[in-house]
């Protein structure tokens, strides 16, 4: 907490008071750290896997406390104002002669009932260590030496347990599951139980679990906490190690669940650059490592979106990429026409458009197309067609182009560079006097809602703003008998959770079928600038898994709602070497505009 910048320390216990941010922390301490949702809903089998232990190990943590506290000192005579303070109820209890039965059967029942869970839990780990797949995990990530020794701990502190609580069921009490295991072993040894060194074989266990906690990925069950905390109360990292990050890189449990998310899996070479595997060399200061990772990336986001306590390896990465200020020859002097931009004030409205007399003259939205729209033209015209077949009154922002978002200069890490680009293009956006801003980049859109902070002005996708135009009746498509499939391209599903807006338009068109993977799951097209060096076969096989997911179910249309996503997925389907059917791939302003 002291390498977190002063500002921020006062924003984390500000939000740790805040009625909002508390219920919020709570509700994310019980579902993403005990009962592991996000990963219930995806894999039911691993979900149920991890809540049983997290889960279970926590109720009998806190029952446990219970019964000692309710039970013991009373018939051990320990004062409450002692230091010492017996933590096995059961062991303490068969120690104490003349004390063979206890009335607390509640206890003894939801202790065992616990156990089970846990054990039934540890099962399924141990069944996954070797048969991964059927638990729906394709990939595991390679345990280190720390992460064995407390691993295996971990499996026999349980299995320990429940044989050193067996074998004293018949002395200090039990219940369903510890008294038929000790009538059992009673069955099988007679009278002569090992009561001492189960016991002791069971603290051994627990004692050198926690003891490899530190030097291995469960720390993660101390970490994800505080790390949950500062995520609520919206801290960033500015570091790839120091403040926040350090608790964001210990809160990673090494689950693996980012290996088979990540796009780059389709070739088993490229799983060494996941998210797991750079949290881990960051933990271990390997900075070629590092480096290697972080600059291979294509910052989809999807290992952030399905990670189950949230950790953002993209935002690490970024951060990693700005501390050591890669040198990769980019040419500022576009920077000059984002200042020219201002320099002529964009007031009058495009030239599509003239207002009526005694029109207001100030145009209804600004349009930024971005850098990737003016590389593919068609999207432009098409954008253009549906503002006037709406009657919408615009501006061209960057009709002449040259204006970048900034975005690019963000992901090389060249943060100041960025902020200059942000301040002459807010200068001029602020300006103009429209109070709607509409992009048909999603990257662009990304950027300009979390970075520009526009006063007073709607910040819109073209796929949010066209969706309204349809339903306000100002845009009548046209119904047709094609069968579309929506692509969500990374930056507008995952990175602004808009997955509703584009269905619900391209629904007005045609048949909607499904991709075999959507919304937060979509597969990245494999064409995302936040790679600096994946090289272009690497890129061909993302793009051509993209579109096998997406033709899963025989659409006439791919439909997408990104530039770069649409010139990756025409080359990748043109070129295709791979079974797919006749199919086109069009840009979602191309299907709005055709269908009027």
């Amino acid at each position: 907490m002291l390498k977190i910048p002063h500002h921020d320390r006062l924003r984390f216990w500000a939000s740790l008071v805040n009625p909002v941010t508390a219920l919020k922390n709570i509700r994310d301490l019980f579902f993403d750290c005990l009962f592991h949702v996000k990963i219930w809903k995806r894999k039911p089998l691993l979900g149920y896997m991890h809540s049983a232990i997290a889960f279970g190990w926590f109720m009998l943590i806190v029952l446990g406390h219970i019964e000692v506290a309710l039970f013991v000192p009373k018939r051990l005579g320990i004062s409450k104002t002692a230091l010492f303070y017996p933590i096995f109820y059961r062991f303490f209890v068969w120690m104490n002669p003349g004390h063979t039965t206890l009335r607390g059967w509640v206890f003894f029942f939801l202790m065992d009932f616990f156990l089970l869970y846990v054990l039934t839990g540890i099962s399924l780990a141990v069944f996954k260590r070797f048969r991964s797949l059927a638990l729906g995990m394709k990939h595991t990530t390679k345990p280190s030496f720390a992460d064995r020794v407390a691993l295996y701990s971990l499996w026999l502190i349980f299995p320990l347990r429940l044989l050193a609580e067996s074998f004293t069921a018949d002395l200090s009490g039990g219940s369903f599951l510890t008294i038929p295991v000790n009538h059992l072993w009673h069955f099988i040894f007679g009278d002569k139980l090992w009561i001492m060194p189960s016991w002791w074989l069971y603290s051994i266990c627990l004692g050198l679990f926690f003891a490899a906690m530190p030097f291995s990925r469960y720390m993660h069950i101390l970490t994800e906490v505080l790390w949950i905390l500062l995520r609520n109360a919206g801290i960033k990292p500015n570091h790839p190690r120091k403040g926040v990050a350090e608790a964001e890189i210990y809160a990673c449990s090494s689950c693996g669940l980012c290996l088979d998310a990540c796009p780059m899996n389709v070739q088993k070479k490229n799983l060494k650059y996941s998210s797991v595997y750079f949290i881990r060399f960051l933990r271990r200061h390997n900075e070629k490592k590092i480096n290697e990772i972080a600059d291979k990336c294509l910052m989809c986001d999807k290992c952030h979106a399905l990670c189950p306590v949230g950790v953002d390896a993209p935002a690490l990465r970024r951060a990693q990429r700005a501390t050591v200020n890669n040198s990769i020859g980019f040419d500022y002097s576009y920077l000059d026409s984002a200042s020219a931009a201002v320099e002529r004030g964009w007031t009058s409205p495009g030239p599509d458009w003239r207002p009526a007399e005694g029109e207001d003259t100030t145009p209804e939205v600004m349009y930024f197309a971005g850098c990737m729209s003016h590389l593919t033209p068609r999207i432009i015209k098409s954008v253009e067609k549906v503002f006037k077949a709406a009657g919408v009154s615009y501006v061209f922002a960057d009709e002449g182009g040259g204006i970048c978002c900034g975005r690019p200069l963000m992901l090389a890490g060249r943060n100041e560079a960025a902020a200059k680009t942000i301040a002459a293009n807010k200068k001029m956006i602020e300006g103009s006097g429209c109070k709607t801003l509409v992009l048909s980049c999603p990257i662009c859109f990304k950027v300009f809602k979390e970075e520009y902070h526009l006063e007073g002005i709607k910040v819109l996708h073209y796929t949010q703003f066209f969706n309204d135009l349809i339903a306000s009746g100002r845009l009548k498509p046209v119904m047709g008998q094609e069968r579309l499939v929506y692509h969500d391209p990374c930056e507008l599903g995952r990175g602004c959770n808009v997955y509703y807006e584009p269905r619900a338009a391209l629904s007005q068109l045609g048949t909607l079928v499904k991709a075999s993977k959507e919304y937060d799951e979509s597969l990245c097209c494999g064409g995302s600038l936040g790679s600096l060096t994946l090289d272009a076969r690497d890129r061909a096989k993302i793009s051509e898994a993209a579109v096998i997911s997406l033709v899963a179910n025989k659409p006439d249309k791919i439909v997408t709602a990104c530039p770069l996503c649409l010139k990756t997925f025409s080359e990748s389907v043109a070129n295709s070497s791979y079974p797919v059917d006749p199919v086109r791939v069009v840009d979602f302003a191309e299907a709005i505009s055709e269908s009027l």
